[in-house]
């Protein structure tokens, strides 16, 4: 494959979820909303037509674009969405780094990152989160990092904490490049990030359909900056990157709020319960703001045999043999029921690891 670039070789990409065939199995570790989208998404998807199939979509995605605005009291030219939140990661990273430029972003923290930034040909700066047992604090003069482009979570995945909005601006205020603030999670937190991208032209914040809105199998994201990153950052994405199905799912979605809300209740809800049963078993979590948690694995048993074991009794978690989080299991709160179930599982286990 010398007709490749060497980097393309190099890098090992993206590893998602397991996606299992089994519908019988208890699906938690790649953070689905465990609730339907929303009856109005799926009556727009059916009231799609031939027409507007046979015909481009709107290149900005019109009509999301106009409701999103609307429910984030901003004009409608500070939205601007994507095939999925990835995609406006790529088209930022490829926007404000060149192959010797530098992208930063922390550690453990999402594992597209460091992906994204091979196949761009860039210089990676790894940033260590200081973690204190349950405790995740973003490390000393992360503002003064010198890169093109910055990508912090928050909530954080796979630790599901949230940084504060003023330890956030304090690096926007002192950062010279791209600000990418990952809110993919944020529906299932108290506070978001929007005022700074009000307030600072570098933020650019990224949200998504696929947690808060059950439509992950949709891919459509989107994302909040100021008009004039936004046009620039056009001049990246593909030319029509939204399709008329999901612009017209996401509208309706987005639009439909108290169904939205009540699924984002709920998650919470048992989050609650699914984080102190754990605490009951022996695991050690910080606390999640996010729609999973992550759970240190009880002394006596390692993370991986936990999840090999749940594995072959029909539950799916998320394990990574990765430094300073393979002891640990990030766990998506499912529906009451699927967390039952989890919760039995694990207790049995614990019981008797055989």
């Amino acid at each position: 494959m010398s007709f490749l670039r060497p980097n393309i070789l190099a890098s090992s990409g993206y590893v998602p979820g397991e996606q299992p065939v089994d519908p019988s199995v208890i699906k938690l570790n790649t953070n689905e909303n465990p609730y339907p989208p929303s009856p109005k998404a799926m009556e727009a998807i059916a009231g799609v037509t031939a027409e507007q199939l046979r015909r481009y979509p709107s290149p900005q995605g019109k009509l999301f674009r106009e409701a999103a605005a609307k429910l984030h009291n901003l004009s409608p030219d500070w939205i601007l969405p994507f095939n999925g939140g990835d995609e406006l990661l790529s088209v930022a990273i490829r926007a404000a780094a060149g192959e010797k430029d530098a992208v930063a972003y922390l550690e453990p923290s999402y594992s597209l990152y460091p992906v994204l930034t091979e196949l761009q040909g860039a210089r990676a700066i790894k940033l260590q989160y200081q973690i204190d047992g349950t405790s995740w604090r973003l490390p000393e003069g992360i503002e003064n990092t010198s890169a093109a482009i910055l990508l912090i979570v928050n909530p954080n995945a796979p630790s599901g904490h949230l940084n504060s909005l003023e330890r956030l601006s304090q690096i926007a205020t002192t950062f010279k490049g791209l600000l990418v603030i990952d809110e993919a999670y944020v529906d299932f937190a108290p506070t978001h990030a929007i005022d700074l991208a009000r307030k600072y032209p570098n933020v650019l914040i990224l949200r998504t359909m696929s947690k808060g809105y059950s439509l992950a199998g949709l891919r459509f994201g989107y994302g909040i900056a100021q008009p004039s990153l936004f046009r620039e950052i056009e001049k990246v994405r593909d030319s029509y990157p939204v399709d008329a199905i999901s612009i017209a799912a996401a509208t309706a979605a987005i639009l439909d709020q108290p169904y939205a809300r009540s699924t984002w209740e709920k998650v919470k809800s048992e989050r609650t319960r699914v984080s102190a049963a754990l605490r009951g078993l022996g695991f050690v979590l910080p606390e999640s703001h996010s729609n999973f948690v992550l759970a240190t694995a009880p002394a006596g048993i390692t993370a991986k045999t936990l999840y090999e074991t749940l594995k072959s009794r029909g539950i799916l978690v998320r394990w990574w043999d990765l430094p300073r989080i393979a002891d640990k299991l990030r766990i998506t709160i499912g529906t009451p029921d699927q967390n039952t179930r989890l919760l039995e599982q694990l207790s049995r286990i614990l019981q008797d690891p055989h």
